[in-house]
């Protein structure tokens, strides 16, 4: 199925529902819920998921698992997507909180395929089978820090919303304090509460994940570390390397079989 709303499928009794929307280049899709468990893959461009609780960046070929019934809204730079909508019965295991991860060789190869099948594909068969696989390797995907934790405290969640905004790695937490009128102890309490993160890991995580979505755009490197304060380009790369385990030129691209992959879909 493709470019349909999932309404419109919703209530058929199938356990996997396989849409594939292409979305304009910069689009926001407004705060809203599904009955179903989703997983959320972006084919192409970057998307940044947000809850209340959280702001999830998600780069090519990797997803994001949505929980029944929470509330998000969807930034898409140059997105298309294949979203998986499961019945939540079928994935009692699914996080209560979004998560993102990385999707196998294997997995992104069953969504393009599921994508393919329809809506109410033979309960018997091999479509039926690719939905129970897609289930078994949905259960064992690799957690990704892709999320920046922001936190219940109003005052404090507005300044945070403004750093993802324009990030500075050296943005003191002093200018922080002045604008709450608390001390920086005070202010390390609150992260700590709020988030699970110190002042300054929250900083370099928000400032190392709004880089996704220079990196997918073809920013350089250096100009990436320079509009987001870092003193030189390596200590950018530690920073990233340190969060992701990779450095930040394996986010720049998806290799030539995923492109191929993507270009037979797209071309049907």
């Amino acid at each position: 199925m493709r470019n349909i709303p999932v309404a419109k499928v919703d209530d058929l009794d199938r356990a996997v529902l396989a849409i594939g929307t292409d979305y304009p280049h910069d689009h926001l899709l407004v705060w809203h819920e599904h009955r179903r468990a989703q997983v959320l893959y972006a084919a192409t461009g970057v998307m940044r998921v947000e809850t209340a609780d959280g702001s999830w960046t998600i780069p090519t070929a990797r997803a994001v698992l949505i929980p029944p019934l929470t509330r998000h809204q969807v930034t898409m730079t140059g997105v298309s997507t294949r979203s998986l909508y499961l019945e939540p019965a079928a994935v009692p295991w699914f996080p209560a909180r979004c998560q993102a991860v990385d999707v196998s060789a294997l997995l992104r190869e069953l969504i393009l395929e599921a994508v393919e099948m329809e809506p109410r594909y033979p309960e018997h068969g091999r479509d039926a089978a690719v939905a129970a696989l897609l289930l078994h390797e949905l259960k064992n995907l690799a957690p990704l820090p892709l999320d920046v934790p922001l936190p219940s405290d109003p005052r404090l969640r507005g300044l945070c919303e403004a750093f993802l905004q324009r990030p500075d790695i050296h943005d003191p937490p002093a200018r922080w304090c002045a604008a709450l009128n608390i001390s920086e102890r005070t202010l390390a309490r609150l992260f700590q509460r709020g988030t699970g993160l110190s002042f300054s890991q929250w900083r370099q995580r928000a400032c190392v994940l709004h880089s996704l979505q220079h990196l997918a755009t073809g920013t350089p490197i250096t100009r990436i570390a320079t509009t987001l304060g870092y003193d030189n380009p390596a200590a950018y790369t530690s920073a990233f390397r340190k969060l992701l385990g990779q450095p930040p030129t394996a986010y720049r691209n998806f290799n030539t079989r995923d492109r191929r992959a993507l270009g037979q879909w797209m071309s049907h």
